[in-house]
């Protein structure tokens, strides 16, 4: 599983994609998470701008990302 370690209280699910390398670009990721795509916490989820937070786990295409907190 692949961690994202957060700067601030949240990032974006669209964001988030993109800096995981996951998707080219953030239209990409936009239009795959409209299409039903990414799943947060095991749940589809449509927004594009869904605010994810420490301890979520995202799974687009095989892949697995935990958003964990950042350390000090």
């Amino acid at each position: 599983m692949l961690e994202l370690e957060l700067r601030g209280e949240f990032i974006e699910l669209d964001k988030l994609l993109k800096a995981m390398g996951l998707v080219e670009s953030g239209g990409r990721a936009r239009m795959l998470i409209a299409a039903g795509e990414v799943t947060v916490d095991g749940q589809v989820e449509l927004r594009k701008t869904a605010k994810m937070r420490a301890g979520q786990v995202v799974q687009f295409g095989g892949q697995a990302i935990r958003v964990v907190a950042a350390s000090g």
